[in-house]
C-alpha cells in the first residue's frame, strides 16, 4: 500500500498569569485535548500555517519562539494509508483574550502544566508538551 502524508502545523502556546506559566489547551468537538494546529494551505510553510491556525482556532496573535521544533506522526484511522505529520513550535502571547472557533472546537482552556498533562489523552502529544515545557523553562 502506498502511504500518503497529510501535513499539519501548530504550536504549544503559553502565557504567564501573575508570573505563573499557563498553556493554551484546545478541546475538539470529539473531546480530544491538544494544541492549536491544522493543515498547511497551498504555498504555506509550517510557521505561517501554525500562526494562522492559532489565530483561527483560539483568536490570538502568538509569537513563535525560535529554537523549538518537534514533529510527530500517526496513521489516520478514518483514512487508511494516510499518515498525519505534525510540526509543532512553541509560541507565546500576552494581553489577548482566548476565543475558540465553535465550528471546530468545543472549548479552549488556559492550564497549568500538570493539569494540561492530565487533560491530554495521547502519549505523543504529552511528549510534545514535556519537551516544550523543558524548553520554555530554559528561556531567559
Amino acid at each position: 500500500m502506498i502511504m500518503t502524508y497529510e501535513r499539519s502545523a501548530g504550536a504549544v502556546v503559553f502565557t504567564r498569569v501573575n508570573g505563573e506559566l499557563k498553556y493554551v489547551i484546545i478541546k475538539s468537538n470529539e473531546g480530544i485535548c491538544g494544541f492549536p494546529k491544522g493543515h498547511l494551505e497551498a504555498g504555506e510553510d509550517e510557521e505561517t500555517a501554525a500562526r494562522r491556525e492559532i489565530l483561527e482556532e483560539v483568536g490570538i496573535r502568538a509569537e513563535l519562539i525560535p529554537g523549538f521544533l518537534v514533529t510527530t506522526q500517526h496513521p489516520l484511522p478514518k483514512k487508511p494509508g494516510v499518515i498525519k505529520h505534525i510540526t509543532y513550535f512553541v509560541a507565546t502571547y500576552s494581553d489577548q483574550i482566548l476565543t475558540h472557533q465553535p465550528s471546530e472546537l468545543d472549548s479552549v482552556m488556559l492550564m497549568k502544566y500538570e493539569d494540561a498533562l492530565s487533560a491530554i489523552q495521547f502519549d505523543d502529544t504529552r511528549g510534545v508538551l514535556k519537551q516544550a515545557h523543558e524548553f520554555i523553562n530554559k528561556l531567559k
